[in-house]
């Protein structure tokens, strides 16, 4: 395909870090997982990094942690208050839990959270805020979290996007008490399939590392508050103490990720490049409404939505491109609203949500890769320019 939505970004280092990794012998989760944990967590200032084996799992595990807080855990029942476009493992741990949704429109520039709309969200049953970063362009996260702040609510933030991304010179994935990332092939690094949760907080770092290992013991130290240990080393060595999973990432996962992590800055970069091109060539077209940047984003991809004050025909634009041999989908998961999973979700819409619905019906967004794209950029443009 001439413009493809995701492509490689692998080397020799990532193939020659597979080879290392099977020579060792040791190919479940150990030392370079280890490794790849300290090396994120340092390269985002955080505390704890917790490695497991996506991004949906990084959610999941990172939701249950709130649960076996000693101190003010989440119960069935609660609310939490999340935009209305993300991707469906957002909202699915919270669901299945046992969480009410409290559905949030948002705006129709950026594609985030509508913050104006925080308040009349929040009810006394309100105990979360789940903030989500679209493709790369940083959530008002400064916002979200004074407001969870206020409030007393915990705050998760989806960073599973938006790696990289930069808000008032913080990084994105950073401002949350829990906060996740996907390591997925498209993403903005890749390990095959992987994902983190970060956090500054030791007894929620603990738990989710509980969690991802069938809520057994063995990764936590003797100091840990989830337990205390016995004398008894033949017990000790498997004690169960959480009803948790097995989404521990692979150690070749770990060790192509501390490879993908130190090309890191320099495929942001590259990114943002041709993110400036595209700003340039559609940001004044009135025909076509690209997210406003909030912050530095790190561009996943390049979202369109054809002006709701044009008659312009959708499908004859996605004909039109797949002649063109350009790549192209719905934007992140759509509208949560508009899935058929909601008849298994306790929620409530907090007023109307036409933002979220004019982005799933009249939206799309091609790929951005981190390298050179102009051709690309380009002959998009002609296309859409002609056939719009």
């Amino acid at each position: 395909m001439f413009y493809e939505l995701a492509a490689s970004t692998w080397g020799d280092e990532e193939l020659a870090a597979i080879q290392r990794t099977l020579a060792s012998g040791r190919l479940t989760m150990g030392d370079e997982v280890r490794s790849f944990e300290r090396e994120f967590a340092g390269y985002f200032g955080m505390k704890h990094a917790v490695m497991v084996n996506s991004g949906s799992s990084a959610n999941l595990v990172g939701v249950g942690a709130l649960f076996y807080k000693k101190h003010n855990p989440l119960k069935r029942g609660d609310e939490a208050i999340v935009p209305a476009i993300s991707w469906g493992t957002t909202y699915h741990p919270l669901q299945q839990y046992g969480l009410k949704l409290r559905i949030v429109d948002v705006e129709l520039d950026s594609l985030n959270i509508d913050v104006s709309r925080l308040e009349e969200a929040l009810t006394p049953n309100t105990k979360l805020l789940v903030a989500v970063s679209i493709l790369g362009n940083p959530a008002a996260l400064d916002v979200l979290s004074t407001f969870a702040d206020r409030h007393g609510l915990y705050f998760i933030e989806d960073n599973c996007e938006s790696m990289d991304a930069e808000l008032n010179g913080r990084k994105t994935g950073t401002f949350g008490d829990l906060n996740t990332f996907s390591f997925f092939f498209s993403h903005h690094i890749s390990t095959m399939e992987g994902g983190m949760v970060l956090t500054d907080n030791d007894e929620l770092a603990d738990l989710v590392r509980c969690l991802r290992a069938h809520g057994w013991t063995r990764d936590l130290s003797p100091e840990s508050v989830l337990f205390e240990p016995r004398d008894e080393d033949f017990f000790e060595a498997y004690r169960f103490i959480l009803p948790g999973y097995n989404v521990r990432p692979l150690e070749l996962s770990g060790a192509v990720g501390r490879e993908q992590l130190r090309k890191l800055p320099k495929m942001t970069e590259a990114r943002r490049k041709n993110h400036t091109l595209f700003q340039g060539l559609f940001g004044q077209d009135k025909r076509f409404l690209i997210q406003r940047e909030n912050g530095k984003s790190s561009s996943f991809s390049f979202t369109i939505i054809l002006n709701p004050d044009m008659d312009i025909d959708r499908t004859r634009v996605f004909d039109t491109l797949k002649k063109a041999d350009i790549g192209f989908r719905i934007i992140t998961g759509g509208c949560i609203l508009r899935h058929d999973v909601m008849r298994h979700f306790d929620y409530s819409v907090v007023g109307d949500t036409p933002n979220a619905f004019t982005a799933h019906d009249r939206g799309f967004f091609v790929g951005n890769q981190p390298f050179d794209l102009r051709p690309q950029i380009e002959k998009l443009h002609s296309v859409l320019t002609h056939s719009c």
